[in-house]
């Protein structure tokens, strides 16, 4: 049965369904032709909502426009939140019947599906186009019939021969789920968990931090303390290679518990990095930039390049084969400006490399005022993506200027500042005295900008009835409140005679 069948058959059962396929581009696809099968359902002002959750629409969005209108909705990491809660909340009240969804909707979503219909069952991995984990097709599986809805649901798994429904069968059906692996053992995690739990003082000697782990899941797992203590061993040297946490001998304490035990403390910075969360390696790597930084010319790339460099912000944009030329030549243009230092070509970071100098030059754009759709077409990034990386981007300046103060390189503190407001606004830095307002983002202070209002002086000085025309009247009464100049009291008359409007400030 084809996917349009299986959805008629739904829809006359009075049923809805999440349909699961392996891109964002494979679900906008399958949603679109679905829509073009479906008859009499016109959700006009959801399609409007759904068409204006950006300034300005992308094609993405007038694309989600046309398939709500007909019932049918795509959903996946690329659209902003706003689209994502929409969407879910209108599956909720049965106005929306069918999505058409990325595996990421099948994590802890709860909604009324009676199907769930798999329709690509094999992603591209290391190996090429590979069969997707047992677990993960009971995750989907699952999204139907929920216990709140119906009292049973279909998972449905679509098939192109009777070779490979076998396979099916045979692969899930029958198959037992894979066994889940502690990620304790990943180097990053334990980076964090060791440094957290001295910062906080849950632990203080090697000793106390080789019995917390073995009482994990990871050492009832492998039963291999050894490696775990190893790894621990490893991570507290390099702590304090970094100085972030320091070692004395226990004659320095009176417990008698620890007597021949390395007692460990956490310096200031070494705290200030346990707090926020980030890898102690990403954190130290920020720390060499910074001293860079703060002996050299920089620009806003240099402490781009720095925050696309990390970890934290893995995945980057991956460099396309056709991109590699473009890319080559801003990386040369800005080569005196990289903070995050450039390894090897025969390095195997090298592409990682590549990918985040892409990643800088996407931030850069969106600094300087590229819209989502622009940004869409040349980095093809979806707006749901732009923000995420956005927030990483902002996180990680945040952390930089908090490392900045301990290390007192205070001239540094004013260009991370800028830039981080810049990062969350996207705008260039002319536009920042603006942002100030409320309800003065990129867009309005772009205009006002262009009608000579550059700053809170200027804005004092500008006639209302100008910023009436720029911001219109319920906006230019707030900013102008802000100013202390109070025209919500502003009575507007007809002169009869005249036949003309006469504003007056009380």
């Amino acid at each position: 049965m084809t996917l349009i069948k299986l959805i008629s058959d739904t829809l006359a059962m009075g049923k809805q369904a999440l349909v699961f396929v392996n891109t964002k581009r494979g679900a906008e696809k399958a949603a679109e032709e679905l829509a073009h099968s479906i008859r009499n359902v016109q959700l006009t002002e959801l399609s409007a909502e759904i068409l204006h959750a950006l300034s300005k629409p992308t094609k993405q969005c007038e694309r989600l426009a046309r398939t709500i209108e007909k019932g049918i909705a795509f959903h996946h990491a690329g659209l902003v939140q706003k689209q994502r809660e929409l969407i879910e909340d209108n599956f909720r009240t049965g106005d929306i019947k069918i999505i058409c969804a990325t595996p990421t909707l099948a994590m802890g979503v709860d909604l009324p599906a009676f199907r769930s219909i798999l329709k690509d069952l094999k992603r591209y991995g290391h190996r090429g186009l590979e069969y997707i984990p047992v677990l993960e097709y009971m995750q989907m599986a699952g999204r139907a019939g929920r216990p709140k809805f119906d009292s049973y649901g279909e998972a449905i798994c679509i098939a192109t021969s009777e070779a490979q429904k076998d396979e099916l069968i045979e692969r899930y059906l029958k198959g037992d789920p894979e066994d889940i692996f502690s990620k304790l053992a990943v180097e990053p995690v334990l980076r964090m968990y060791v440094l957290s739990l001295l910062a906080a003082g849950f632990v203080r000697t090697k000793k106390q931090l080789f019995d917390f782990f073995s009482k994990t899941f990871f050492a009832h797992q492998f039963e291999d303390l050894g490696k775990i203590n190893a790894l621990i061993e490893k991570i507290l040297q390099l702590l304090e290679e970094w100085e972030f946490i320091t070692s004395s001998g226990s004659q320095d304490f009176t417990s008698a518990l620890d007597l021949g035990n390395e007692h460990y403390k956490t310096s200031l910075m070494g705290k200030r990095v346990a707090e926020l969360y980030i890898d102690p390696l990403t954190a130290h790597e920020f720390v060499l930039c910074l001293q860079k930084a703060a002996s050299m010319k920089t620009t806003d790339f240099s402490f781009l390049q720095m925050v696309s460099s990390s970890l934290e912000m893995r995945p980057q944009l991956k460099m396309r084969v056709k991109e590699s030329e473009e890319i080559q030549q801003e990386l040369m243009k800005n080569e005196e400006f990289l903070l995050a230092g450039e390894p090897s070509l025969y390095d195997y970071e090298y592409d990682s490399f590549l990918d985040s100098i892409k990643t800088t030059l996407f931030f850069s754009e969106w600094i300087d005022e590229k819209d989502e759709e622009y940004l869409l077409e040349r980095f093809n990034i979806r707006p749901g993506e732009i923000r995420v990386k956005l927030d990483i981007a902002d996180w990680l300046l945040y952390t930089s200027e908090e490392l900045v103060k301990i290390l007192n390189f205070k001239p540094l503190i004013k260009d991370l500042s800028k830039l981080r407001i810049r990062i969350q606004n996207g705008v260039k830095e002319e536009l920042i005295p603006l942002l100030k307002f409320e309800q003065v983002g990129r867009v309005r202070a772009r205009i006002l900008f262009r009608n000579g209002i550059k700053d809170v002086a200027d804005v004092k000085k500008a006639d209302f009835s100008t910023m009436v025309s720029l911001l219109g009247k319920n906006v230019a009464i707030i900013v102008k409140k802000q100013v202390g100049q109070d025209f919500a009291k502003i009575e507007v008359k007809e002169n009869k005679r005249k036949g003309q409007i006469s504003l007056r400030d009380y």
